[in-house]
């Protein structure tokens, strides 16, 4: 069936594996995935939504790459919502509600459609390994499948474990059977591996709701959408709803707390910190009467919803009784339990910044198997990985995304530098250039760069450079058109901003903290200058955040700047670090196990001080 070699067989088929095979066969890789379940290709296996907060960047950076989840979120959305907009714009995070099952669909479609994709239902079982040399896998028919790079993206597969109550039985997801072999071939080959968990919850069936009693969640007024490209605006949305639990909820739920596999010693692994289950909730925020539900529609004409905030893994019959008291929930009837499971996962400090082993060459680890929480997370380490597996085969220089590029190089270094020992989620607040990382430039950051590797065609370059010179026009135009005092008074006043008494550029107005793009409008100059050039929302976007934001962009690039010099600053891939005796011995330790490229990245190992730092420094002669 398989006589001849793939240049990359992808493991898995969930975010993660979608984009790593689609990234790898746009390059020109002739790329087989392989997957337990074709009917689950992109499967939403917990919340049915794309984005939020820092992970709505994540999207826009995976399509201003070339990736396919911004057109598939956008394809399957019912709902949008631009978060954080009452903050700055380096807040600003896109989300959509999205129909379950057209997600799926559209990502089997997309995959279907792209040259050099071939699909196979099948368990892998293991890896094809000769020397240090990955060189395919074999399956549970034991059929062996050569590759030149293998990509394994397994999500909560491996070895996984559900559990419901005091029950427990193996699965990779509810319905599914758990993927076995590869975490033990794999720690026979020298690689260490861990435990995490996770959750869902219960799933239930809207026609048992009592809407009346719930509060109206809907999308933005002005729907936007995540792909730079021509996918469809919403012209229609479905409202999400709101509830709260009540003491009696978590009386209730307290009552199974000696069957909770949570606190009866049955899970030992850490699960999201920042996604905890209702039980973990109500133990660990105990002066808290209530807790938000979020009722969150599946698709567009299904009456399956998800009850976001209710994740648990409590007995089903406690589940059952409490759900039942929470306010709109009286009748509620179940679709299916909530559940936890529990998964192998291999501490991330094992890769290379481009997601390859340091163990095995040319074998590539993306999404939960590094130990990371969610579809976006999972999602850019696919197409990361993907990239790099092509450009490994072809001898080509690797595509690596520095801290100050993209969030996702801000995930990875994360997870390479410093490891995880509890599911990695991505927030803002680890980005230390996020006024840079904004979700409005993700193309005119990242398309050039996915452009010159091969991945992003002509017509994403077009469109970003188009937007780039009319922007840079308009802002131009700000700088060089001066207002008069009569004009812009009146506009001034009406939002309690002082006034002008002379002719100045229109930039020093705009640039005040209450005038926004609207007002500017009012302007006849600017109003003309906008409809002569055919500026779009997203060029009127970009030139205000350029201007309202300039000197704190500024700033954050001559940081940014500051830190790249210590990025060329390399340190020899086989430097023997307990020579330098003036190192802490923590700080050989982690830098022998990591072993970081550069002097910025072992400065961002934790353990290495900045006098460790010194000490490097002084000894590479800098």
């Amino acid at each position: 069936m398989f006589k001849e070699m793939y240049d990359v067989v992808v493991v898995g088929g969930g975010h993660a594996g979608a984009e790593a095979a689609a990234a790898c066969a746009n390059m020109g890789s002739r790329t087989l995935l392989v997957t337990m379940n074709l009917q689950t290709i992109g499967q939403m296996s917990c919340n049915p939504a794309m984005g939020g907060i820092a992970k709505g960047q994540i999207v826009r950076e995976i399509d201003a790459l070339g990736g396919y989840s911004g057109i598939v979120s956008d394809r399957s959305a019912i709902q949008f919502k631009m978060l954080n907009k009452s903050k700055g714009p380096a807040m600003w995070s896109p989300r959509t509600q999205n129909d379950r099952m057209r997600f799926a669909e559209e990502w089997r479609l997309l995959l279907e459609a792209t040259p050099n994709v071939d699909f196979y239902q099948e368990m892998v079982t293991g890896l094809l390994v000769e020397g240090t040399q990955v060189r395919g896998v074999r399956t549970s028919l034991g059929i062996e499948i050569r590759a030149r790079a293998v990509v394994l993206t397994n999500g909560t597969f491996l070895n996984g474990l559900i559990h419901i109550g005091e029950k427990q039985f193996g699965g990779g997801r509810a319905g599914e059977k758990a993927a076995t072999g590869i975490t033990e071939q794999l720690v026979s080959l020298g690689f260490e591996n861990g435990r995490m968990k996770t959750g869902t919850p219960p799933r239930v069936d809207g026609r048992s709701l009592d809407y009346g009693k719930l509060i109206p969640q809907p999308g933005d007024g002005i729907p936007e959408k995540f792909s730079y490209l021509d996918t469809p605006v919403l012209k229609k949305q479905r409202d999400c709803h709101m509830t709260h639990t009540s003491p009696l909820v978590h009386d209730l739920l307290r009552e199974g707390f000696d069957r909770s596999p949570m606190f009866n010693g049955r899970i030992q692994s850490l699960g999201p910190r920042y996604c905890p289950s209702i039980e973990d909730k109500i133990n660990r925020f105990s002066d808290k009467d209530s807790h938000q539900i979020f009722v969150e529609p599946e698709g567009w004409h299904t009456v399956e919803v998800y009850v976001n905030g209710f994740s648990t893994s409590l007995p089903e019959d406690v589940q059952f009784n409490a759900l039942r008291s929470v306010r709109g929930f009286e009748k509620v009837k179940f679709f299916r339990p909530g559940y936890a499971i529990e998964y192998d996962y291999f501490p991330p400090t094992q890769l290379k910044h481009t997601l390859e082993t340091k163990l095995v060459d040319n074998l590539y680890f993306a999404g939960q198997i590094n130990g990371t929480t969610g579809y976006e997370e999972a999602a850019s380490q696919g197409l990361m990985a993907g990239i790099n597996a092509h450009l490994k085969i072809r001898e080509q220089e690797p595509f690596i995304l520095k801290r100050d590029e993209a969030y996702i190089g801000v995930l990875i270094d994360d997870l390479i530098t410093k490891g995880t020992e509890e599911p990695y989620r991505m927030f803002t607040s680890r980005a230390e250039y996020r006024t840079l990382l904004r979700q409005d430039n993700a193309d005119l950051r990242l398309t050039p760069r996915s452009y010159d590797i091969g991945l992003a065609g002509e017509d994403r370059l077009r469109r970003v450079l188009e937007k780039e010179a009319k922007a840079n026009s308009f802002i131009e135009f700000f700088k060089n058109t001066s207002f008069k005092p009569e004009e812009v008074n009146p506009i001034l006043e009406e939002i309690n901003s002082a006034p002008v008494r002379q002719a100045d550029k229109m930039v020093k107005v705009f640039a005040r903290p209450k005038v926004t793009m609207s007002h500017m409008l009012q302007l006849a100059e600017v109003s003309e200058f906008v409809s002569e050039n055919q500026l779009d929302r997203d060029v009127l976007e970009q030139a205000e955040i350029q201007v309202k934001y300039a000197g704190y962009i500024a700033k954050e690039k001559e940081n940014a700047d500051k830190l790249q010099r210590l990025e060329h600053i390399a340190i020899p891939e086989d430097f023997d670090y307990n020579r330098l005796k003036s190192l802490s011995f923590e700080a050989r330790e982690k830098l022998h196990e990591i072993r970081p490229v550069t002097i910025s990245q072992a400065s961002r190992i934790s353990g290495v001080s900045p006098s460790d730092i010194s000490v490097l420094l002084v000894f590479l002669g800098r």
